[in-house]
């Protein structure tokens, strides 16, 4: 039943327990001193009616010598000393009748006192013969009748009271010692009950608490150890993925500076469009001077056909940069739907990653659908640069046929233009979406920088938690080993 008490019920018990034994020890003590106090007033009551007893006796006797010593001077100081014994002897008699509460000395003490009188009336009668002058009937008295009977008679009484005193004093210092004994028999056996309950409840307390502090203990080394094990698995995982995340950060990165780069070479193909509009303005104005004078088509058709060669140059390179720009397209659609992918895995946190991983794939998409156009475009203007060549080698064989070749390769030109013209468009609509994608990119990498330096966070967080799990697991096994 002791058993299931709370720690706190057994300290306490362990308290109430001696202070209970000790409250009834304290009363059994104060109820034996009462009782030494009351023999020991009782001895000392006793012995003062012993004192006085004696004192009575002599005082009778000096009394009597008194008496003795006024027959035969007849002096003052006998009479004197004879007055005052007598006072001493009423006074001593009326304080032992305040004290005698003995029914035998209470008997004898009115008869002690009777014949103290009858002693005074005859020493009064002695004294009165000799303030008469009768000094020789006064001794003549006194010889026949002295008094020696009421002398032994009160001697004998008042030794018959001393020892009846002195039998009460026994028996009350008998009394006394007994209580004595049974004061010092209830001290000692008060005190070794006490230290022996004392010793019993705190054996049990410390126990008790020796027991739970052992089990809480081992509980708390048990718990610790398994959260130092997940803290260890979480710090083997949040490692691997800060690893990850600065692996596609460096990769962001990368494609960040591609895209720089695609931009660049798509400016540059944009300039490149507008050299060749210009070149194609240079070959409406030949023509035109052709049509005034046949003298030049020669010359201006060998320029045309130059000019036609570098435009071709030109496209080649264009459709080059389409090409790139088309593989960068699959490139970022493919790192897009990755990071998509990423995004998923990381769960509430990689939302706003994924919206930009989808904008990222929708540029792509626009970017390979962009190039697609290009391609076109170049094939039409290697298509109507042959047509052009056909034409300026046929003009030269007639005139006619020039002014007809002349205005052909005027309505080419026308064409060209429409097509470099587009082109432009085209690669201003691809530098316009290259810049976007790198914007896009940037905020990819910024975001997974954030995320980077929270994997980092997170893995220091974890390494402290799991110093402290360490830090409580020995905490516990010092507990364990103290208790």
């Amino acid at each position: 039943m002791f058993d299931k008490f709370r720690l706190r019920n057994r300290i306490l018990l362990g308290y109430i327990a001696p202070t209970f034994l000790w409250a009834i020890s304290a009363f059994a003590v104060y109820f034996n001193a009462q009782i030494v106090r009351d023999k020991s007033s009782m001895v000392a009551v006793s012995r003062t009616i012993l004192d006085r007893d004696q004192d009575m006796a002599l005082n009778i006797q000096v009394m009597q010598r008194a008496v003795r010593g006024y027959l035969l001077d007849r002096s003052e100081v006998s009479l004197n000393s004879y007055q005052q014994a007598k006072q001493n002897v009423l006074s001593l008699s009326a304080s032992l009748a305040e004290f005698v509460k003995d029914p035998q000395q209470q008997e004898k003490l009115p008869r002690i006192v009777a014949l103290v009188s009858q002693l005074d009336a005859m020493n009064r009668e002695l004294i009165a013969l000799v303030d008469r002058g009768q000094v020789g009937q006064a001794i003549a008295t006194w010889k026949l009748k002295d008094g020696r009977e009421y002398d032994e008679e009160i001697t004998s009484l008042l030794k018959d009271f001393e020892g009846r005193e002195k039998q009460i004093v026994r028996q009350r210092e008998d009394e006394k010692n007994a209580a004595l004994n049974a004061l010092v028999f209830v001290v000692v056996a008060a005190t070794a009950l006490s230290v022996l309950l004392a010793i019993a409840i705190g054996l049990w307390v410390a126990s008790g608490i020796a027991d739970r502090m052992s089990r809480s203990a081992s509980a708390v080394a048990s718990a610790s150890r398994e959260i130092a094990v997940t803290m260890e698995e979480q710090e083997r995982s949040a490692t691997h993925q800060a690893a990850s995340v600065n692996q596609t950060t460096t990769s962001l990165d990368e494609l960040g500076t591609s895209s720089q780069q695609v931009a660049q070479q798509a400016e540059s193909a944009a300039l490149g469009a507008c050299q060749a509009l210009t070149l194609t303005g240079g070959g409406t104005k030949a023509v035109d001077r052709t049509l005034e004078g046949m003298a030049t088509l020669r010359e201006k058709v060998d320029a045309i056909a130059q000019q036609t060669q570098r435009l071709s140059d030109r496209t080649s390179q264009i459709s080059s940069i389409a090409s790139l720009v088309s593989d960068l397209a699959n490139q970022t659609h493919m790192l897009a739907l990755n990071a998509a992918i990423e995004a998923v895995r990381a769960g509430e946190g990689g939302k706003g990653f994924g919206v930009v991983a989808s904008e990222i794939r929708k540029l792509a998409d626009q970017s390979k659908k962009s190039a697609e156009k290009i391609n076109a475009l170049v094939a039409d203007i290697h298509t109507a640069l042959a047509a052009t060549v056909m034409t300026t080698n046929e003009g030269t064989k007639t005139v006619e046929e020039g002014m007809a070749c002349a205005r052909d390769t005027a309505d080419a030109f026308a064409g060209v233009a429409d097509a470099i013209n587009q082109v432009v468009l085209n690669n201003q609509q691809i530098s316009l979406s290259i810049q976007q994608q790198a914007a896009a990119i940037q905020q990819v990498a910024d975001a997974m920088n954030a995320i980077n330096t929270a994997a980092r966070e997170t893995a220091t967080g974890i390494t402290q938690v799991k110093i402290g799990t360490q830090q409580l697991n020995e905490a516990a096994d010092a507990l364990k080993a103290m208790v």
